[in-house]
């Protein structure tokens, strides 16, 4: 391929300096320098290399530091080591050469961003050791995961290049991980559109739907949103107040999992839009004003009292505040609005590293201090991670990313920030693991309570403690805190880690006598061949003799079923021999990989497939290849977690086919409506019913009804005409 150098070179120059044209006037003449030093040296780095689209690859570095620098908001280090994200990884440039050029610093990010790199390309699980090292690399120095996120919003924005099953692949480990970690560091624009660009690769059809529909609805959108600020600014101006006013459009992300949630369509979301005030203030006026923002739009509009939230007296542990209201606008609809200042809207733009532009005069002491807090137990959890298997872990933190949060009070009045559905067990953790060891109970505003109580906001908590209580394994099944978590089970597994400890030594004497090598992968092997959920477990079983040199043997005969599974799984070539194998599925229906294999499969349980929908296959360690719908619950899971037990999967006549599913409908009872249902299902689409169930309560019907389906297209029709039918509101797919 013929490239015009010189056109590329004028082009990396005006991307350059577009790059700096946000930054020369808030950096000084030193940390300018830095910056072109910075490109100057990723320039050289990555001069021979170019991108899947054929693009000069250090398009990439620049725009990466132009998200650190306008969207996320950082300085002169964080946008030069953007610029040199890749440098250590993809060229000859070294640790040692960056430290010499631009001191430790520097180098130490570029490093910690190289670690996280190498480990996305390796093909095995996120969800393992690696994601450890992800938060390990946050404990260290945030500006490494805010660059890794940047980096990876580039990455998703320039996805196309990449094949459909890569997309995926990148798209569920985005919105797994990396839109999470966005989420707890206050990056909520850059949060949404991870999710939203994870959407459009994942479930296209949704998204472009979604994204038409907002199109559509664009024009009266901004009608209503002019008519709002006609009336609303007029009295602010009154007041004499600095102020803004615009709307924008919800997150498709969000829409979708609202039309999931409340099982209703992209035109009964009532509040898909929002409105937001910014308004100017010093330090000392900003909550005041504020409220009386707040004052002036309810005296215009009803509001909704279930659905204030007031997140200025009480920020979010991100950081984030604001007032969010829900007010019958113009046109008597349900609209949010958000009140905030021009300092709260920077924060809830750019998140955590905001913060730093307003450490004098305004109450960024405690912002920081619940973000450091947060950290310090992300630490704390990594320290004691033996005790927690990786999947836990991950859920575990993953919890307290996206958590809602409740607040309460220690006996002197201070202020503690927990997740929703913490008991007091996990409060008592909050303030010191040693009282949340020796917890016995609890006093909630003055009443004695069980440790297991869950907290409300405003409770006042007291903790009653022994120096005779000691964990015990049921604390587990009420307490939510990774923090929590993580501690008891330290303590619960200090004695089962001296069993262990014997059990491996146990295990290498006789793996050894069985000429086996005793390492990672051939424990993870051997793992699996038992069917165990980790390694502990493998060196228990030889620790108390369940397992002994004869399930050794056993192993060692057949150690490479795993790695031969989809051998074991292809189609025979004599039809009779694999009809026998697998009766209760069609060979010739679904077709598995780049080369279109034919290979035995079955579906899986946790999602409903039929001929049409989108799907892929996935290896089961013992059970064969599943097949899941595209849009499974655990799709994302499983493309995040074990990509490399995914398999591209087609459907093949799949006419000769059927498959039965349970559709519910919803509308309004009538004379007849049953039998408009049955003409519909029986005589215009010649469907099977095999069983209906309808309830009808105070006018209000509701069925279930199962059906048997030929392909995707044939009940997409079905619904068609179902919602056409007088009276009913909602069909949908169970």
């Amino acid at each position: 391929m013929v490239y015009d150098l010189e056109q590329e070179n004028k082009e990396i120059l005006a991307r350059y300096k577009d790059l700096i044209s946000n930054t020369y006037r808030t950096l000084d003449e030193e940390q300018n320098k830095l910056i072109r030093k910075a490109f100057d040296i990723a320039l050289d780095a990555h001069k021979d290399q170019r991108r899947k689209t054929g693009e000069p690859y250090i398009y990439h570095p620049i725009e990466v530091a132009k998200i650190v620098a306008n969207e996320i908001g950082l300085g002169a280090t964080s946008i030069a080591c953007a610029l040199l994200h890749d440098v250590i990884e993809d060229s000859e440039y070294t640790y040692e050469d960056l430290n010499k050029i631009f001191g430790k610093k520097i180098a130490d990010i570029v490093n910690g961003l190289t670690k996280i790199s190498v480990m996305n390309h390796q093909n095995i699980s996120i969800q393992s050791e690696n994601y450890r090292k992800l938060l390990l690399t946050l404990s260290e120095d945030f500006r490494v995961i805010l660059i890794k996120i940047a980096d990876r919003l580039h990455n998703m924005r320039t996805l196309e290049s990449m094949t459909p099953e890569k997309q995926k692949k990148i798209a569920s480990e985005t919105v797994y991980i990396y839109a999470p970690l966005a989420h707890r560091l206050g990056l909520y624009n850059i949060k949404s559109e991870l999710e939203d660009l994870s959407l459009k690769f994942n479930n296209p059809d949704v998204y472009f739907d979604i994204v038409e529909r907002l199109e559509l609805a664009k024009e009266s959108r901004e009608k209503y949103i002019e008519e709002f600020k006609k009336e609303v600014s007029e009295q602010l101006i009154n007041e004499g107040l600095s102020f803004s006013i615009k709307g924008r459009a919800k997150a498709i992300s969000s829409i979708y999992r609202k039309m999931l949630k409340q099982g209703v369509t992209f035109d009964e979301v009532y509040d898909n839009y929002a409105i937001r005030i910014i308004y100017r203030s010093d330090a000392k006026n900003e909550k005041f004003l504020a409220w009386k923002i707040y004052s002036i739009v309810t005296d215009l509009y009803h509001s909704n009292p279930q659905r204030m939230r007031d997140w200025i007296t009480q920020p979010r542990s991100t950081g984030y505040e604001s007032l969010h209201l829900t007010v019958l606008g113009p046109d008597k609809k349900w609209i949010e609005v958000q009140i905030r200042s021009e300092r709260m809207d920077d924060i809830a733009e750019k998140g955590v590293a905001a913060h730093y532009k307003y450490k004098e005069g305004f109450r960024q002491n405690s912002d920081e201090k619940n973000f450091e807090t947060w950290v310090t137990e992300i630490r704390e959890v990594l320290e004691n991670q033996q005790s927690l298997s990786t999947t836990e872990l991950l859920d575990n933190i993953k919890l307290n990313l996206y958590s809602k949060e409740v607040f309460v009070f220690t006996p002197k009045g201070e202020i503690k920030i927990l997740p929703t559905g913490s008991t007091a067990l996990d409060f008592a953790f909050s303030v010191h693991s040693d009282l949340g060891t020796k917890c016995l109970g609890a006093k909630v505003n003055g009443k004695l309570v069980p440790i297991s109580y869950i907290l409300q906001n405003g409770d006042q908590v007291d903790i009653l403690s022994s120096q005779n209580q000691k964990p015990k394994a049921d604390w587990l099944d009420f307490v939510v805190t990774s923090k929590a978590k993580s501690k008891i089970k330290a303590i619960l597994n200090s004695e089962k880690n001296h069993l262990v400890e014997e059990g491996k030594e146990i295990l290498q004497r006789k793996m050894r006598h069985a000429k086996l090598n005793f390492n990672d992968e051939e424990i993870n092997k051997m793992q699996k061949f038992f069917n165990l959920k980790s390694s502990q477990e493998l060196f228990l079983g030889f620790q108390n003799g369940s397992l002994d040199i004869g399930d050794i043997k056993k192993y060692s005969e057949g150690k490479s079923l795993f790695s031969n599974i989809l051998q074991r799984f292809r189609k025979s070539p004599n039809k009779n021999e694999a009809f026998e194998e697998a009766p209760e599925t069609n060979l010739d229906l679904i077709v598995f990989g780049k080369d279109e294999e034919k290979m035995n499969y079955s579906f899986a349980k946790c999602c409903t497939v039929i001929p049409g929908d989108k799907i892929f296959g996935f290896i089961t360690i013992s059970d064969g290849i599943k097949v899941h719908n595209d849009n499974c619950p655990n799709a994302i899971n499983l493309r995040a977690q074990y990509d490399y037990r995914v398999l591209p999967a087609k459907w093949v006549n799949e006419e000769s086919f059927k498959n039965r599913i349970k559709i519910e409908i919803e509308g309004l009872d009538r004379m007849g409506m049953i039998n408009d249902i049955t003409a519909v299902i029986s005589n215009s689409m010649n469907m099977d019913m095999k069983s209906m169930s309808i309830e009808s309560n105070n006018g209000i019907f509701l069925g279930n009804i199962n059906l048997e389906v030929k392909n995707r297209s044939q009940l997409e029709e079905t619904f068609k005409q179902l919602k056409n039918i007088n009276g009913v509101s909602r069909v949908k797919r169970l």
